[in-house]
């Protein structure tokens, strides 16, 4: 660690700032360093040592080289890797874009960190219902084993789209796919 930052964090920020591609984390197998005092709340806020990050510009960078290594979450440089804690999922969809109707509608999905993804073939949408209390928690792919939780509202977003499915489920389309969501009561 150099200044409280991994080891070529600058030159990262830079590359992110200026709008250039996420940088290439699956190519970067650092040695474990440890782990690192950050924590990413099921809400979506990330946290330096029980402290809210404050910085939008600084979750974004670190949202950039996060990665999942098997059920951990790293942050990782071309030479470090350090584990930190995710309560639920490390973002959060907090807005939806629909385009089109029917088998041929877009849902674009905005995370709260500026990410976009279309949910379909390589970013699937899936709602996983908690058994005792019935209550839904809908996630979309975003990016490299990653997802979103998505927002409340935007579940129902998703919900007024909802069609019903061959199977007596209701779901959405998106990109040629169909996304069961729930059961038609």
């Amino acid at each position: 660690m150099s200044g409280g930052l991994p080891l070529g964090i600058a030159d990262l920020q830079r590359e992110v700032a200026s709008g250039r591609a996420l940088p290439p984390v699956e190519k970067w197998h650092p040695e474990h360093c440890g782990d690192i005092d950050i924590r990413i709340a099921r809400d979506g806020t990330w946290f330096h040592q029980g402290t809210p990050i404050g910085r939008k510009e600084l979750v974004r960078l670190f949202s950039t080289i996060l990665r999942k290594d098997g059920e951990d979450y790293v942050l990782v440089t071309p030479a470090e890797k350090m584990r930190i804690k995710v309560e639920d999922a490390p973002f959060m969809a907090v807005l939806m874009d629909v385009a089109g109707s029917g088998r041929d509608q877009r849902l674009t999905f905005t995370t709260n960190v500026g990410d976009e993804t279309v949910a379909g073939p390589d970013n699937l949408l899936r709602v996983e219902t908690d058994p005792v209390s019935l209550e839904p928690s809908p996630y979309v792919h975003v990016r490299r084993g990653l997802e979103a939780r998505i927002a409340r509202s935007v579940f129902y977003q998703l919900a007024d789209l909802a069609v019903p499915g061959d199977d007596g489920m209701l779901g959405v389309w998106s990109s040629g796919v169909f996304f069961p969501i729930g059961r038609a009561a």
